[in-house]
């Protein structure tokens, strides 16, 4: 007829009659008369800080926890974060949750998640705590970058680089990451035909930065691809109003042009053209070919150009010496006993000078 039930100490007890929950025992012995087998009670332990029931709304409504345990009620615009003995514990979405205080210190901040951008120092130690990856979205700005904020496809703020958090379920939001260092775009490949019908390829190079991130996500696509876009009609513009020759004969003109028609159609994408370039030139095999033979009759003509040159030259020297020599009968001499010098020390060469030249007196030659 009657029933005992034995609390512990570090236990509650739940008791229900008839399936309604009627109060909260505390540890100890306690009896029941009970001839019907109508009482229930439910041992919980209070060394778990989380009281987990199924009847959780009527034992929070009855008001039978107040000084044993902590009720937390969320709201659809609220969220909440729990510590346990100063140690974060979860992050809590709407719904009814009720944590004993009797044997642990607990902590619950409730925040209004009107605003979904979560803002907290401590956002590192939630973001890694239970269930938070159910309740936050992170995003990670490296260095170098920016971060656009959208939410509801409505611009709302840059981010500076390190960790962000939003709540999940409150708004639809998007962060795109903007690379603000200084890059390439490789314009490669061109087949482009001149002004005098030579088709050739070009491979061209812009460095570039965004300076505008906002305007550079919103005003086009993909700011890298209309940048190559760009590059490629101001390439085509420019060959094609030049002759092959002038082409390869400034390149740097060619270039300098190429980086001051995209700079200003960049700008208004947010994009600054730092420098451009002319990489490589490649012509067709045939007209290579021609190009070599053309260069090589160039070179031949000039080689040839300065021989005659060369030879002019000692000629009208040779010219000069004679006039001197001829004026000048001891300097003659001079001259002849030079090549007489050089002549002996490689043959046997008996010689008589008189009054009247080397040519006369010579007698005897070996």
């Amino acid at each position: 007829m009657f029933r005992k039930f034995k609390i512990g100490r570090h236990e509650r007890g739940l008791l229900f009659r008839d399936k309604e929950f009627k109060a909260l025992l505390q540890p100890g012995r306690h009896w029941f008369f009970d001839p019907l087998i109508r009482i229930r009670v439910d041992v919980v332990s209070v060394r778990d800080a989380w009281l987990r029931h199924k009847d959780l709304d009527v034992i929070a409504r009855s008001g039978a926890l107040q000084d044993q345990a902590l009720v937390v009620d969320l709201k659809d615009a609220q969220r909440a974060l729990v510590w346990i003995d100063g140690r974060f514990a979860a992050v809590l979405k709407p719904g009814q949750y009720a944590l004993w205080t009797v044997f642990h210190d607990v902590k619950v901040d409730v925040l209004d998640v009107a605003d979904p951008r979560f803002h907290r120092k401590d956002l590192a130690i939630v973001a890694a705590g239970k269930d938070a990856a159910d309740a936050l979205d992170t995003y990670t700005v490296e260095s170098g970058f920016t971060g656009l904020y959208f939410r509801d496809g409505e611009f709302q703020s840059e981010l500076r680089p390190g960790t962000h958090a939003f709540w999940k379920g409150v708004a639809r939001i998007k962060l795109h990451n903007v690379d603000l260092k200084e890059q390439v775009c490789d314009v490669a490949g061109q087949e482009i035909m001149t002004a005098d019908k030579v088709t050739l390829r070009l491979n061209a190079v812009l460095a570039y930065r965004v300076v505008n991130a906002l305007r550079a996500v919103t005003e086009v696509e993909d700011y890298r691809q209309a940048l190559y876009r760009e590059a490629q009609l101001a390439l085509r513009a420019i060959v094609g109003t030049r002759e092959l020759d002038a082409l390869l004969g400034d390149k740097d003109a060619v270039a300098k042009e190429l980086g001051g028609n995209v700079k200003n159609r960049a700008a208004a994408f947010g994009v600054e053209v730092v420098s451009a370039g002319v990489r490589d030139i490649m012509l067709p095999g045939e007209m290579k070919d021609l190009m070599n033979k053309v260069t090589e009759a160039k070179k031949a003509a000039e080689a040839a150009l300065i021989t005659r040159r060369e030879e002019t030259a000692a000629i009208r020297m040779q010219a000069n010496t004679a006039k001197i020599l001829e004026t000048n009968p001891t300097l003659m001499r001079v001259r002849e006993l030079e090549v007489l010098e050089k002549v002996a020390q490689k043959a046997n060469l008996k010689v008589v000078l008189g009054e009247k030249g080397l040519a006369d007196r010579v007698v005897n030659l070996l």
